[in-house]
């Protein structure tokens, strides 16, 4: 039986491209080896987000680049660094440096002045990470950030963490491959994409014990990949990004589908962001084909916090 109604569709369109010459030699990185079943790749983008220009930054995992499209997108695309990293999340702060949750090194921070990665937090108890993925910011300026690594089902120990005031604590360590995460309005609620279970978690924050009564707030449907990251709207609807089906999924604040958006280019939709006049459109990284996809919004975005 089908729970819900169907979800309205919506479409995309490119928006912007990887331009050629920014494209590397297609290669087998230890990181694709990995995550991406050793497959060549030239480029793979991760963590949209825009900076107050309008210009959408976006990394590039494997190649350990972070990059800043103009505002009218295209080919206009500017190398902001490049360092000896796996860089995926990425935030914009409110001094403009930025904030980068990376797979190799931990959570570092990226001043573009001088283009060098500085340590923010590169380790937990003097233990390395398993491989960092996502991160956002709370309302007053606290870092969550998961901790995925190779976690799934035959290993459901990827973590997520909240950095507050120079103090590091692990909310929950029982997670089956913790990818995105967004707070609710409220900063109340923390939303945590685990894709090797294809479920969306739903964590409530205590100020004291972290997280109380973590539950499922939504079960999707299987298929080759899982929920990858995650934006919230101006109604407290989660939007996730879906690789597997090659769409992203606006679920309400209850849980409930209601929209999907198609992708019409590549099925690698890894992150996504709000953006356009208003926050009224999403802007969706197409990774294995080094693309940006857009789509109309069916509701405006919730402005993100900056630590």
């Amino acid at each position: 039986m089908a729970w819900f109604p169907p979800p309205k569709d919506l479409s995309t369109r490119v928006w912007a491209r990887l331009p050629d010459r920014f494209r590397a030699e297609p290669r087998v990185t230890d990181w694709s080896r990995a995550n991406k079943a050793a497959q060549a790749l030239d480029c793979f983008l991760e963590g949209p987000c825009f900076d107050d220009e309008g210009r959408l930054l976006v990394t590039d995992i494997p190649n350990g680049r972070i990059f800043r499209i103009g505002a009218g997108g295209g080919e206009d695309w500017t190398l902001v660094a490049e360092y000896q990293g796996w860089p995926n999340g990425l935030k914009l702060r409110s001094d403009g440096s930025l904030l980068i949750a990376d797979y190799r090194r931990g959570l570092i921070g990226i001043d573009p002045a001088t283009r060098a990665p500085t340590e923010v937090c590169g380790t937990v108890r003097s233990e390395s990470f398993k491989g960092l993925n996502d991160l956002c910011f709370g309302a007053a300026g606290e870092i969550f950030f998961t901790d995925q690594g190779q976690t799934g089902l035959q290993d459901p120990s990827g973590r997520v963490y909240r950095l507050a005031g120079g103090s590091l604590q692990c909310l929950i360590d029982t997670c089956p491959s913790p990818n995105g995460l967004v707070t609710d309005s409220t900063g109340r609620l923390l939303y945590v994409a685990l894709t090797r279970a294809c479920q969306i978690w739903r964590l409530p924050l205590t100020a004291d014990a972290g997280v109380s009564k973590a539950q499922v707030f939504c079960q999707l449907p299987g298929g080759v990949s899982g929920p990858d990251g995650l934006a919230l709207d101006a109604e407290d609807g989660v939007l996730v990004a879906n690789p597997g089906h090659g769409a992203v999924w606006r679920l309400d604040r209850f849980g409930i589908p209601t929209h999907r958006v198609a992708s019409c280019a590549g099925r690698t939709l890894t992150n996504l962001c709000f953006g356009g006049p208003g926050l009224s459109q999403l802007f969706i990284t197409d990774s294995d084909t080094g693309q940006v996809l857009v789509a109309e919004a069916p509701v405006p975005g919730h402005p993100v916090a900056r630590g």
